[in-house]
């Protein structure tokens, strides 16, 4: 099997599953021109999260990582009119992208992107004790991941789901030794979540248009 052939079939599943979607091709085609890194989710992981959102009945999401909205419009469009998503980004001029692409697909009334260092956001909803969230989407810095998942236990509830992407890393994550960063970071998430008594986790392995990485998906129970 060949990155051609994972390629191919990502468009076939696309084509059937998703489809021509406008606001979508235009977030996708608005990211390049701004010249934000290609490494949103692909059009089939972005319906999967959607699903994800509805089939939770999610009415508040949190996500970490913005880029150019990609993600936060698949799952913004899950939720109800009076739901709320809130997305955090480090970068301004992603974020700055993002709220164009948001506000494009009407989803402004729903999305909130909150640009600053997602430690620090996350420490303010805790001290805001915010409602907690249905879904988690974590998407960011993956040395950070551990922190991440911590910080979304403390914004969860029983029955919350949270995923984590890029844990796969194109199979480094079974290298131990590994003194990549993005590697000792993921590798250090996974454990903690096998680990946490609240979480129940499982993880996958994906090909595709993103290459072989994978994600984790947790319930809070």
């Amino acid at each position: 099997m060949t990155a051609d052939r994972f390629d191919a079939v990502d468009d076939y599943l696309s084509d059937l599953f998703v489809g021509n979607d406008a606001a979508l091709e235009r977030t996708l085609a608005s990211s390049r021109a701004a010249g934000l890194p290609p490494i949103a989710v692909s059009e089939v992981q972005g319906k999967l999260l959607h699903l994800l959102a509805r089939t939770r009945g999610a009415r508040r999401v949190l996500e970490v990582g913005t880029l150019g909205g990609y993600s936060a419009i698949w799952m913004a469009r899950a939720l109800p009119s009076d739901g709320a998503l809130i997305s955090l980004e480090i970068d301004p001029g992603h974020a700055a992208v993002a709220r164009e692409n948001i506000a494009a697909a009407g989803l402004s009334q729903i999305v909130t992107v909150v640009v600053a260092p997602a430690l620090e956001s996350l420490a303010q909803l805790r001290a805001q004790a915010v409602d907690p969230f249905d879904l988690i989407f974590i998407d960011a810095d993956k040395p950070n991941n551990p922190n991440y998942v911590r910080a979304a236990l403390d914004l969860s509830r029983s029955g919350t789901l949270i995923v984590v992407d890029n844990v796969v890393r194109g199979g480094a994550v079974i290298d131990a030794s590994s003194d990549d960063p993005s590697i000792i970071g993921t590798r250090a998430c996974l454990e903690f979540m096998a680990r946490e008594k609240r979480l129940q986790t499982t993880a996958i392995q994906t090909v595709g248009h993103k290459g072989y990485d994978g994600f984790a998906l947790a319930l809070v129970i």
